[in-house]
């Protein structure tokens, strides 16, 4: 088996995150796409020692599971992988991929349930679509990528996942600028005008925001763009048009300038009887009616908060900590997006919130200054999970329950042995699906601190073990491992040794000592001895 050949083959399973699993002349080929019980054609396109993969080519025979899929653009658009399965068979695969991942991390919890999102299509309430072409050369496009394309694009008329009112406009605004024969802007050559269209709805009101995102390398008729998108017939309201100006070469929606051309930069979202403000760049659950089924279970899983201290990190707009916040002591959020924490401040003035605090800056930093240890954490953090350097610092608040909301099963798995090591285990666990038709869902669990019920006392002679009280604190291989974590750099036993003597912790007699009286000995140098006195520090040793 080698690069570029290709091969038939039955999709044993579908792994996280829609990876199809074949066996190929008793090896794993792990092909992108490929649902499981479709048999497909694929050739190789990388081969490692330890990892094959394979891009699909074609579907040959379907899926028993498989059914026609609503959406005229399933296939070609990127966006929805599952609308060609049941709403039951969606749930139950979203399901079985969260139980292999926590088994093949070398964990050992049961997810007690996966709950469906109360509905399953014209649920968004905001999606970020792009400017571009379907094809190299051709006309004007708006919608989303293709599938396994970086540059083409996919107009949409009629996404099933979005409120129609989002087609309507879409269509609209992707009509006006191709009668004006604008450019959208070139990825590689840095050339052209327009970028992105965001569009937010609040599903309780009905209200709609529209974001405009181009470069500065072309002019927008404001007044007769917000006429053209005024006149369109809808059953929401546009309560707000904006236009953001980002000459940034990465492929992302940020703001250089943002100008509100029509009515306001915001509009209100309703949760569990209470109102918040969202911006045009704040981070809210895409899924309205889904976020109540969501934080339902953070709720139960937090538990009672009456007379308690919690923090919410990455917290947002501020929602879960609001939610958490009518019985608490107090509620002290923290969110990286400085818009974000002023629009999460006020929603806690609307909501007549007098036990809320909001500080904006990143978890890693702040975390440093939250002197007060809280009686629960309640973690959400982005679809990366959160910094392995926040993470020890989070695990040093020493609490003995947390609530770690993920949207990105890996990086929970990847979190969650941080935690094991340090003494929690998960207590609970369920699923959430907000986004039906797509391959993500959200993981809710709870995690408990370990503490023996019982202990009982031993004497140890430190003489015969060759070692001292400090020495027991830390292994050689865990000092090792926290400076490669922490500071990238590798050391050796030697090293460590000869730190520990200029700290005065007593090591075996002749441990780490030249072999013969004339023998060279390497000295450890500056950067590695204060990387290794910082791990001696964390592990209390000096």
């Amino acid at each position: 088996m080698k690069k570029g050949d290709i091969f038939e083959g039955k999709v044993i399973r579908t792994e996280f995150p829609n990876k199809g699993i074949i066996d190929i002349e008793g090896q794993k080929v792990i092909v992108k796409n490929a649902l499981e019980g479709q048999v497909v054609r694929f050739s190789i396109n990388k081969k490692k020692r330890d990892k094959i993969e394979g891009r699909l080519l074609e579907v040959i025979e379907p899926s028993p599971i498989e059914q026609p899929a609503a959406c005229k653009h399933f296939g070609i658009c990127g966006g929805c992988r599952y609308q060609n399965l049941s709403y039951e068979q969606q749930l139950d695969l979203k399901k079985r991929q969260v139980e292999e991942l926590i088994e093949k991390s070398g964990l050992s919890f049961a997810i007690e349930n996966i709950y469906g999102s109360p509905i399953t299509e014209g649920y968004r309430n905001k999606m970020e679509f792009t400017f571009g072409d379907e094809e190299k050369d051709g006309p004007l496009a708006l919608g989303m990528h293709k599938k396994n394309s970086f540059y083409d694009i996919v107009t949409l008329e009629d996404c099933r996942i979005v409120d129609p009112d989002f087609n309507v406009l879409l269509q609209a605004i992707l009509k006006y600028f191709k009668e004006k024969g604008e450019t959208y802007f070139h990825k590689i050559r840095h050339e052209g005008f327009l970028r992105h269209l965001v569009m937010r709805r609040s599903v309780k009101t009905g209200d709609i925001l529209i974001n405009l995102v181009t470069t500065t390398q072309s002019r927008l008729d404001e007044s007769e763009f917000v006429n053209m998108i005024l006149s369109q017939k809808i059953d929401g309201k546009v309560v707000g048009i904006l236009h953001t100006l980002n000459d940034n070469l990465a492929d992302v929606v940020q703001s250089d300038e943002t100008k509100t051309l029509y009515g306001q930069d915001y509009f209100y979202e309703y949760l569990y009887n209470m109102r918040f403000k969202i911006s045009p760049f704040s981070f809210f659950q895409t899924n309205t009616l889904g976020a109540e089924v969501l934080y339902d279970q953070v709720r139960e899983y937090v538990g009672e908060t009456k007379d308690k201290l919690v923090y919410d990190l990455y917290t947002g707009t501020g929602t879960i900590a609001q939610m958490l916040a009518p019985v608490a002591s107090k509620v002290v959020g923290v969110e990286i997006v400085e818009e974000a924490v002023e629009a999460a401040k006020k929603n806690a003035v609307d909501n007549h919130l007098d036990n809320c605090e909001f500080i904006a800056g990143d978890v890693l930093k702040v975390v440093d200054n939250l002197t007060q240890k809280p009686d629960i954490l309640v973690l959400d953090p982005p679809r990366d999970g959160i910094h392995p350097k926040a993470l020890r610092k989070i695990i040093n608040f020493n609490v003995d329950e947390m609530v770690y909301v993920s949207c990105k099963p890996t990086s929970l798995m990847r979190d969650l042995l941080v935690f094991r090591e340090a003494g929690y285990e998960v207590k609970r666990c369920c699923l959430v699906d907000m986004f039906p038709g797509t391959v993500h869902v959200e993981t809710v669990v709870l995690l408990s601190q370990q503490k023996p019920d019982d202990t009982i006392e031993i004497d140890l002679d430190l003489d015969e073990l060759d070692a001292t009280s400090a020495e027991l604190k830390a292994t050689y291989q865990e000092i090792k491992d926290y400076v490669l974590k922490e500071f990238g750099l590798k050391v050796s036993s030697l090293y460590i040794s000869q730190v520990k003597r200029k700290c005065g912790i007593e090591v075996g007699e002749n441990y780490n000592l030249p072999k013969s009286e004339n023998a060279r000995v390497p000295q450890c140098p500056k950067e590695k001895e204060d990387a290794i006195k910082a791990a001696l520090k964390y592990f209390a040793m000096i």
